[in-house]
This record gives C-alpha cells, structure tokens and sequence, in this order.
C-alpha cells in the first residue's frame, strides 16, 4: 500500500498537548511516520486523504471490558440460556462494535480467553487488540462465586476462579499465565452483581493477592487488576501492590495518597454505575447505594492525583459499543477537562497496559492507531460517546471503520506472527 497523508484536521495528539490545528499524519506500513503542521509534511508520494477539518485522535483503549457478557442489563443467567457456539457469534459482535465506535485497544478483565486475543491479533475476526485475564479470582463467598440459592454454578461460565489460600492463589496465577493471560484479575472485595456478597466486604487478603502479584512479577512481570469498591478491599489490594484499582468507590483521602505514592491507577467504570447490573430488588438497593457513592468519590481521586485510566465495564450492565461514553462521565462527575478524559482513554491507558511504546499517542514511530471525530472533542466531549461522530477508524493503518466515507485502504490480513507467539500488536 502506498503512503497515507491524512490531512486537513486538529491534532489531539494523546499527550496533552494543545490541539494542532491544521494537522497532517502520515502513515505508512503501519505505523505512524510523520506528525505535525500540514504545511510541514514531507514530500513524498502519498495518497493524500483530507480530514474536512475534523479532530484527529489515537486509537482509544478500554482499560476494563467484559465481552464474554451480554451488557445492556441482562442478567448473568443469558450466559445459560445458549449454547457456546450461539455466545461465540455475539462475541464477533461485540468485538467488531467496539473497534468501529473508536476502542483500538481493549483489556478484557474475565470472560475470554486467549484464543480470542489471538484470532483478533491474526486477522480471522475484527477487534480492538486485545489483553485478556481469561479469569477473575476471589475466595469462596467472593465476588467470582455465582453459585445461585437453586443450586445452579454459574461460576465457570462468567469466568470466576475460586482460591482460598495463598498456595491455591499462587498455583492458580502459574496456571492462568500458561493458558495465556496478559494481566492478572483479582477482587478483592465484593461486588453490585455478584449474589453472595456486599461491596464492603473484605474480599482476597492480602496475602493472597500478594502471592498473586509476586507470582504475576516472576512470570513476564505480568499486571494486577483488583475489583475492589469498598474501603477494606482497596487497603487490601494497595498494601499487596496491585497495578490498578479497578472502580474504587471507597476510596478515602489516605488510601489516595498511597495510590499516587506508589503509581497505582485507578480505573473508575463510571458507564457501569449508569446501568442496572442486578435483577433482584435487593440487589437494585445494593448497586443505588454504590454507584452514587462512585459519583461522589471520583472528583476527589482525579484531585489528589490518582492516575485515571478508562475503562468501563462494558458487558457487565453499559452496552458493548458505548465504551466512549466514559470520557464525557469523567467530565461530568470527575471533574476532568475534557483533554485530560482524552488523556486517559489514551497515553495514560496505554502505560497501565504496558503498550505506551507503541500506542496511547500520534507520534512517529508508533502503529497507527488513529481516529477521526466529527467537530470538537475539546469543545463537546460527549461527542466522543455517540458512534456517528465516530468517522474513521484506522488500526494498524488500516480501515476499520470508515463512517465518513474519506478514504478505502485495503484491510489486508496481516500476516500470522509466528507459533506461539502470543504478544499483542
């Protein structure tokens, strides 16, 4: 394919930066080769593709998603109702949304596995690149447990992974790294959808989740998510020194300053206190309560400097698709501006993943992970969150989505990475 000159656009660049006005990247093979003011670009022999002065981007990230689940407020039962090849057809589904309403890149926190990630990376389906935990780990009673009073286990089927002591947690990480995952998932409290447990509840210990992190550090240096929304539960899971605390409702002014000292981020899932994830009346009670706390905490965490990361709990509760919804909530209750939303579905998802070398920013050098916005972003960020402002979408250079009808590169297959090879592109 020949050179891309992409031009006629406001560059937001990923870094926080002031947006650029007439901007021009050029892609090549790829990858990113040249970023800045038009008039600057280099002479080369290029197809030239005028943006009509819309907002360039890169690729979003989804920090916290679930595309083994349904969304949209079914209940965790549908995953009962269907046979695996019926729920493997909603899958490509919902993967190939995601990547359309402009998610390039997407941490599956418990639900898929790595076969997944691999027929994404090989080019057999469409998808954001993916990070898979393959599971989520709790203790018995813990928020991976959905035995239900009738008797019925659902656990293995929303991807739970029950481990009651340290020697369980460790043996159960080793096994979740050879079957593939990129980061670890523990929950260490409970949780608004899970039947047999409060949010304040004082899931893993420390001492499992410490065996989980140490085992996680020796095997590739893996990362460590925690679901942890009540107060015992996030000291739990920063006293074992987890990478990131996902949601984080209970966090008081202490347990911030421990977040930021030690790099910790905080991935809030604010579409998911928008939805209804519960089906009993009681668990309508549990999930009202919770989520407006959520509301309350997020602008004091975004204050004391906690490091946001997006991430939205997509399946669980918000439709898969309506990811980027998130960055117009974390204006709107977190108090960000919107470059600083931007900045964390971008360059600051792309360090907790550990992809910043290679994605989270337009700059040369990078995949060309790129997206293209109807207007203003900066003037109106909910604009980000309605997919027909979403109008180009490139992965890897190579068109996903193309709404507005700008440009048609081929989207040629790449070519299979080599047996064994798991690393995400």
């Amino acid at each position: 394919m020949k050179p891309v000159l992409l031009h006629h656009a406001t560059l937001v660049d990923g870094t926080g930066a002031a947006p650029l006005a007439d901007a021009a990247v050029l892609v090549e093979d790829g990858h990113i080769r040249w970023a800045g003011k038009q008039s600057d670009a280099p002479v080369a022999e290029a197809v030239r593709v005028d943006l009509g002065g819309n907002t360039l981007c890169p690729g979003f990230f989804d920090c916290h998603v679930h595309f083994g689940l349904p969304g949209a407020g079914a209940p965790p039962l549908d995953l009962a109702l269907h046979p695996p090849s019926y729920r493997s057809f909603q899958l490509i589904e919902r993967l190939r949304v995601t990547l359309h309403n402009g998610v390039t890149t997407a941490r599956d926190l418990m639900g898929v596995d790595a076969g997944v990630r691999d027929a994404v990376a090989h080019g057999l389906i469409e998808g954001p690149r993916l990070l898979v935990a393959v599971a989520m780990m709790s203790q018995t009673c813990g928020h991976a447990d959905f035995h239900l009073p009738s008797g019925l286990d659902l656990t293995p089927l929303i991807g739970g992974s029950l481990v009651d002591t340290v020697d369980e947690a460790r043996r159960r990480t080793r096994e979740l790294i050879a079957a593939g995952a990129d980061v670890l998932k523990v929950a260490s409290s409970g949780g608004v959808s899970s039947p047999s447990d409060q949010p304040d509840w004082l899931g893993m210990r420390r001492e499992l989740i410490a065996a989980v992190v140490e085992e996680a550090a020796a095997y590739g240096n893996k990362r460590v998510a925690a679901h942890a929304i009540g107060r015992a539960g996030i000291e739990a899971a920063v006293d074992a020194g987890v990478t990131s605390v996902e949601h984080g409702y209970q966090l008081d002014d202490a347990l911030r300053r421990r977040m930021v000292e030690a790099g910790i981020f905080l991935v809030p899932t604010l579409l998911e206190t928008m939805a209804d994830v519960t089906a009993s009346p009681a668990g309508q009670a549990k999930s009202a309560h919770w989520h407006a706390l959520a509301h309350e905490s997020i602008a004091a965490s975004a204050a004391a400097g906690v490091r946001i990361a997006v991430g939205t709990d997509a399946g669980l509760g918000p439709q898969h698709g309506t990811n980027l919804r998130e960055l117009g909530l974390l204006v709107r209750f977190g108090g960000l501006t919107p470059m600083q939303a931007i900045v964390a579905g971008t360059s600051a998802a792309a360090e907790l993943c550990g992809l910043s070398d290679r994605l989270g920013t337009v700059e040369a050098g990078k995949l060309a992970d790129l997206v293209v916005v109807r207007g203003d972003p900066l003037a109106d960020i909910d604009t980000l969150g309605d997919a027909e402002n979403i109008l180009l979408v490139l992965k890897e250079g190579r068109v996903a989505s193309d709404r507005g009808g700008f440009l048609s590169i081929p989207a040629a297959t790449p070519a299979a990475p080599p047996p064994g090879s798991t690393t995400p592109r």
